[in-house]
């Protein structure tokens, strides 16, 4: 009994502390990105291509208060219902106050400022691909918005899922920067992958995940159930799920309307309220990219 005991005393400790070493943190330095460019106009690009309003701005808000980041939106999942947090440039309760180095780790790794991990309702997984310097003119667009005062409201997720530290795990098991599309046939497919993959995070949607949470790679872009929801599902878009034609797709992302003339319901008619601000070489581009899936 008393080595069992012993075992436990040397044994316990030295796993906790493993544990919070494999779990720590993985900030962006401000030294990492002091020389990238940051061009706010690009920015605008990259923010429209990511989707950032569609999550931030307040529920329902269209045309120019679609700029106003002022959070709000509720994301039920089976792990707890999560409320997107203001981001916009106000200083006290936004994000007017953090560096562009917080920002990017935020984005890219999932790490608050104080040291956090977020829950991956926020697409940092996807936004990982990214090139930094995308991110950082996107920091720099982000903070030519208007400043929203407008309190945070907490996510409602219970215990375990509210000990952020276990998120650490969870990024060790399914957070990579590879590629789902390996080999781009052509420089339109490689915009497109890039879009899709990356900046547009199209599978956190459209591609089902595991008891986890993360996503079935396997699976990709195959369609899956809507979280925190008994029933209806995300569609599949893949070309065995969707026979449109890539400008079928691309009309359909600037305008909202299908091939037989119906409109876009749900989820994406936020989806579309950004991608109809795009360009038209990268809606083909996404286009493309969707016809090329396996």
């Amino acid at each position: 009994m008393m080595r069992l005991l012993r075992a436990a005393l040397i044994l316990v400790p030295l796993g906790l502390a493993i544990f919070w070493w494999i779990t720590r943190p993985d900030p962006i330095l401000a030294a990492d990105i002091a020389a990238l460019p940051a061009d706010p106009e690009k920015g605008r690009a990259v923010f429209f291509a990511a989707g950032c309003a569609g999550c931030h701005a307040a529920p329902e808000a269209t045309g120019e208060d679609f700029l106003k980041l002022a959070g709000g939106r509720q994301f039920p999942s089976d792990f707890g219902t999560f409320i997107a947090p203001n981001i916009s440039p106000d200083p006290n309760f936004g994000i007017g106050k953090w560096t562009d180095a917080q920002i990017v780790t935020a984005i890219m790794k999932g790490v608050s400022p104080k040291g956090a991990h977020y829950y991956p309702a926020f697409p940092y997984g996807s936004y990982a691909k990214a090139d930094p310097a995308d991110i950082l003119s996107l920091v720099a667009y982000m903070r030519t918005l208007p400043p929203v005062a407008v309190a945070n409201q907490p996510h409602k997720v219970g215990f375990p899922f509210n000990i952020r530290r276990t998120l650490g795990v969870w990024k060790l098991l399914f957070q990579d920067e590879d590629w789902v599309m390996q080999d781009p046939e052509n420089e339109l497919q490689e915009r497109g992958r890039y879009l899709v993959e990356a900046l547009g995070h199209c599978a956190e949607c459209h591609t089902p995940r595991n008891i986890l949470g993360g996503l079935e790679k396997d699976s990709w872009m195959t369609g899956a159930p809507i979280p925190g929801k008994a029933s209806g599902k995300t569609p599949g878009i893949t070309p065995q799920k969707l026979d449109w034609t890539a400008a079928d797709i691309a009309e359909y992302l600037k305008s909202g309307f299908t091939p037989t003339f119906d409109t876009a319901g749900g989820e994406m008619v936020t989806v579309i309220e950004s991608t109809s601000r795009l360009t038209d070489e990268d809606r083909l581009a996404i286009a493309t990219y969707i016809k090329a899936l396996p």
